[in-house]
């Protein structure tokens, strides 16, 4: 097992005053310049989020140090917890509103969406009463014309829908 390049102490830990200057250094000292007075104050940032998606709420508490983050979680909790229910009531009724405009929305014909994990085409006909999550694609072949479940897993497929010629509809058998 080697030997850790810091020794026994952090890498963070600032030598003593006792330590001894590497002899064999004849470099200069490097020296930095002051970061501009725009530059972002360095500090403690912490988040919440409010839910698993890209969509979740999010809230942003900002500290100079992790001391002041310490005693601003101390002495602001029950106000922070009340702001983060608050947060979480509007993000569920924005989730709402939101899901309501999607399903009124028709999506126009041959656009492809994202849904269930794998890329669907909505270029095919309204099968009447789908409840497949997984897609479907058209085939037609001779007289008769179906949707297939685009699910991969023969065993996981929802049932084909076949087009009734007499209303021209595709329906689940």
């Amino acid at each position: 097992m080697s030997e850790s390049p810091f020794g026994s102490g952090s890498p963070w830990d600032e030598p003593t005053e006792n330590a001894t200057p590497n002899q064999t250094n004849t470099e200069s000292p490097v020296t930095t310049a002051a970061p501009a007075p725009t530059a972002a104050p360095e500090g403690v940032t912490v988040s919440f989020k409010g839910g698993l998606g890209y969509d979740a709420s999010l809230a942003v508490l900002r500290a100079a140090t992790v001391t002041d983050m310490d005693t601003l979680l101390d002495e602001e909790g029950p106000a922070i917890a009340s702001m983060l229910r608050k947060m979480a009531k509007i993000q569920a009724f924005n989730t709402e509103l939101n899901t309501k405009d999607k399903a009124a929305a028709a999506k126009p014909a041959g656009k492809t969406t994202f849904s269930g994990g794998r890329v669907q085409q909505d270029d095919s006909p309204a099968v009447v009463g789908d409840t497949c999550p997984h897609g479907r694609k058209h085939f037609a072949k001779g007289d008769w014309e179906a949707m297939f479940c685009t699910e991969r897993e023969k065993s996981d497929q929802c049932p084909p829908a076949f087009k009734d010629k007499k209303t021209g509809k595709y329906v689940q058998k």
